[in-house]
């Protein structure tokens, strides 16, 4: 069969992987199994102020009104117009945009009345009426305004300069929020009183947090023109939570970072929940995308700053909604950002988000970012604890001065210090803008507490079975597993051949050996009654932390396998055994049992480059309804004397992939990429070796692909994987090209729905899939339908292929270097071909329409297929679902 190079978009899911890409969500429902007793509460120590906001004139509570201290906390009113806010000796703001902003001194009040009046704004002589007007851009002073912003953009342009470098102090915190009482009444819940001691009152949104995870990275960022290079030099970094309970606990810190990144409002895209956000300063869309308002002057320190708030046309789309505090002179740079997301947004999951940036300007004139506070409140469903996460940025000590060149001589994008990790309390003491709170700082303390609580950590094993999708041989935190047992959706499958399966596999781990790596599995089937199996030894040169696929790899791998398959397993990039996936819609009994042997050195580097280089020999044996036969006059036969025992062959593949800006996350089953804005390009070359280890044919296969996303704003994205490749010699159909089918109910990327098992048969080929996800555009602009925030998907595949003369056993029927295609034998002797060459003139066309998003989690697809379907047996449709966790 061909080799597979395809790309694989990691940004979809199948249901199989749900615990894995949707960590998140896993991870909150492994909170609310193991980790129960974490939602404990007590009465908040600091009080705090609530009130509520009305419309002074006609007394309706007014929804999604800023509340803030001035140089402090703020937050929102909810839909009932309620807020909660920690008390302050400082005045309190109350704005929203249409009504004039309100400011109420310190009282002793706990509960307070606020009522807001409509308002005209005037700015430069021009008047521009309430919001509850029809919004016009046309001599609209605050567009004009905006303009003029958008335009001075470049002045605050450092990289006009050759040389500028800056240090970096990050905080990222994840706890639990909104912490209530009604947890502690639970049974069972008296063991975890110590809890009490690490609940606190959030200074930003007033409610009580529990903190359980906490990193803090320094750097020093450096930024060179000519040649261009941007490096970052990690000095210090730490991080303590329960994500040290859990092996693979690098994934919960870099899907937060991905998801979670630094906002730049001078970029005119801020990429942010893994999707585009229009700046409301983009030079292309801001004007078109958001509606400005003037709301007054206001004196931020010593600076006298324009206050404008905006919000995006739709509230649906994914955009910003806030504040701007723009420079009232000449220069018209922003001096604060206040940002949030509409609550009414598309965006799920994400209760409420709220973004405060302040910049300074340079003595060189620009305008830079010094201090970024992102809290993030995440509501995954009802019934499941919420979520906070807080990340904190403050830049320092910028420079303008030459850096020797040396400084960029490093690998990568990114160099972490030799003692970056282990950095003392007084290096941390001295770069921390602000202290750590309690809860932050007695996070070990807290983890600690926990592993001592009786049944915890047998609760914990059980969750972690279930998230990661292996079993650890170690109960004790402190003795890490050095073999796991897994993966665990494997142990029971089926298929046509096989009937029930079972499987028994494990790996080990870097607490074994941190460079050399086996592991492998045992398996039997109850209907051929045939023992199969796998081993794998792979040597890493570079120390691992836990498996040794993690990035970058420097892998030697010798891999044994002797095992049933299909010619579609290759192209699924889950174990071809698992228990989801071995549901066919088509009756797949034309299989093969193969013996492989594989050497393969795999290489990667910190840009993106990966090189693969590998030597297989493999014995194929004929399985189930399919057998190797050679041409002859009479035609394909039923009597086995006839067939051939097996075929053998031997090949070298050498291959290069190319994923700028990649971003990983390593699981115990596979590593998984969280980006793929970059395009992906990759090519490979193999080249059968006859007489080498008894193989019995010269072959030479191309292949090659690029996969592209586009982004198109508030219309969503679209997603295009161009693929082609040729069989260059003459060769048995098991060494032709084979359509990339899938043959499950599962949604699988880069993959043809409605392609049977070996439908077609080329050594020529190209095919484009394409997707486009629409982001709800139109959903969200219908009434009623758009409070169900399904997404739109439309979809085609397209496959165009030809078979030479030379390989077409139809112009070469008495050719005995070459084999039957496969089919089936009826029972009045006749025999029906399952296989055949395409017409180079008719491509295979597919169509997709899906509704995605359903429940936040589902998603469904109708697959009509458009060309081939003379045959009365072709399925012509069918429906295809998944999960997906996404923002």
């Amino acid at each position: 069969m061909s080799r597979d190079t395809r790309l694989v978009r990691p940004y979809y899911i199948s249901c199989y992987e749900v615990w894995h890409r949707g960590f998140l969500l896993v991870m909150k429902r492994l909170f609310l199994c193991s980790l129960l007793a974490l939602m404990a509460t007590l009465s908040a120590i600091a009080q705090n102020l609530t009130g509520v906001v009305m419309d002074a004139e006609t007394g309706e509570k007014l929804p999604f009104v800023n509340v803030f201290y001035a140089n402090g906390a703020r937050t929102q009113t909810d839909l009932e117009g309620r807020f909660t806010i920690a008390r302050r000796q400082a005045t309190l703001n109350i704005s929203l945009i249409g009504y004039q902003t309100k400011t109420i001194k310190p009282s002793a009040e706990n509960n307070i009345e606020v009522r807001l009046t409509s308002s005209t704004r005037e700015f430069s002589a021009a008047v521009v009426q309430a919001s509850k007007k029809k919004y016009s851009r046309k001599n609209n002073p605050a567009v004009e305004l905006m303009r003029k912003v958008i335009a001075a953009k470049t002045n605050s342009d450092v990289k006009r300069h050759d040389f500028y470098s800056y240090d970096k102090y990050s905080k990222m915190v994840f706890a639990l929020n909104d912490v209530n009482d009604k947890t502690f009444a639970q049974e069972g819940m008296s063991k975890f009183s110590f809890l009490k001691d690490h609940i606190e009152t959030s200074s930003e949104t007033g409610k009580r947090i529990l903190p359980i995870s906490v990193e803090e990275t320094v750097s020093r960022e450096i930024y060179r023109k000519t040649p261009h290079s941007e490096k970052s030099i990690i000095t210090g970094k730490r991080q303590n939570g329960i994500n040290d309970l859990i092996n693979t606990g690098d994934i919960l810190n870099t899907l937060l970072k991905e998801c979670f990144t630094d906002v730049n409002i001078y970029q005119d895209e801020v990429r942010l929940l893994q999707y585009p956000f229009t700046s409301p300063i983009s030079s292309k869309t801001a004007i078109s995308f958001y509606r400005y308002f003037i709301e007054d002057t206001v004196m931020i320190g010593k600076d006298k700053t324009i206050h404008l708030t905006f919000t995006p046309n739709n509230p649906q789309d994914f955009g910003f909604s806030g504040d701007l505090y723009i420079m009232a002179d000449s220069t018209y740079r922003v001096r604060r950002a206040d940002l949030g997301i509409p609550v009414r947004s598309d965006v799920n999951y994400v209760e409420r988000m709220n973004i405060y940036q302040d910049f300074e300007q340079l003595p060189s004139g620009e305008q830079v970012l010094t201090h970024d506070d992102m809290i993030v409140q995440l509501k995954l469903a009802s019934f499941i604890q919420k979520l906070q996460v807080r990340r904190t940025t403050d830049y320092s000590n910028f420079s303008l001065e030459p850096i020797a060149d040396k400084t960029f001589h490093f690998k990568g994008d990114t160099r972490t210090e030799a003692n970056a990790m282990v950095r003392g309390v007084e290096f941390w003491n001295e770069v921390r803008p602000e202290t750590l709170t309690k809860g932050e700082e007695d996070m070990d303390l807290l983890v600690k507490k926990l592993q001592n609580v009786k049944g915890f950590k047998f609760a914990l094993f059980v969750a972690k079975a279930f998230i990661e999708n292996f079993v650890e041989t170690s109960l004790d935190p402190k003795k890490p597993s050095k073999v796991d047992i897994g993966p665990v959706n494997t142990i029971i499958s089926q298929s046509k051949v096989e009937g029930l399966r079972l499987r028994a596999s494990a790996q080990t781990t870097a607490f074994l050996d941190p460079h050399l790596f086996t592991k492998g599995y045992i398996a039997y089937g109850f209907r051929d009654h045939r023992w199969k199996g796998m081993g794998e030894v792979t040597y890493s040169f570079n120390k691992k932390a836990y498996l040794p696929r993690e990035f970058p790899v420097n892998n030697l791998t010798l891999h044994y396998e002797n095992d049933l398959m299909s010619a579609s397993d290759q192209f699924i990039p889950t174990d071809k055994d698992n228990v989801f996936t071995s549901f066919k819609w088509t009756n797949s009994d034309h299989m093969l049992y193969n013996e492989m042997w594989r050497l393969n050195w795999d290489r990667e580097w910190e840009n993106g480059l990966r090189f693969n280089a590998q030597l297989r020999t493999q014995k194929t044996e004929a399985a189930g309804s399919l057998f190797y036969q050679r041409l002859n006059l009479s035609g394909p036969t039923p009597v086995r004397a006839d067939h051939l025992p097996y075929l053998r062959t031997t090949d070298f593949t050498a291959s290069l992939r190319f994923q700028p800006g990649a971003t990983f996350i390593n699981t115990k089953q596979r590593r998984i990429a969280v980006n793929n804005d970059a395009p992906i390009y990759s090519v490979s070359h193999t080249i059968g070796l006859e007489g080498v280890l008894g193989s019995q044919y010269t072959y030479n296969l191309t292949e090659a692909g690029i996969y592209k996303r586009l982004w198109l704003g508030s219309w969503g994205k679209m997603d295009f994987y161009l693929k082609g490749g040729a069989q260059w010699n003459k060769v048995p159909f098991p060494l032709l090209i084979t359509p990339a089918a899938n043959l499950s109910y599962i949604m699988e990327d880069n993959t043809f729905n409605l392609i049977d098992n070996m439908e077609f048969l080329n050594d020529r080929y190209a095919s484009l899939m394409y997707g486009w996800d629409l982001n709800g555009k139109v959903f969200n602009r219908i009434p009623l339908i758009k409070k169900l925030k399904w997404r739109e998907y439309l979809g085609v595949n397209v496959l165009w292929g030809q078979l030479t003369d030379k390989n077409n056993p139809w112009k070469n029927s008495n050719d005995g270097a070459l084999l039957y295609f496969p089919g089936t034998f009826n029972t009045d002797g006749s025999f029906d071909f399952l296989s055949s060459p395409m017409d180079p003139k008719k491509p295979y066309v597919e169509a997709i329409i899906g509704v995605h998003n359903i429940f936040k989690i589902f998603h469904i697809q109708y697959v009509r297929r458009l060309t081939y379907i003379d045959n009365p047996d072709t399925k012509r449709w069918g429906i295809r679902f998944m999960f997906r966790v996404t923002f």
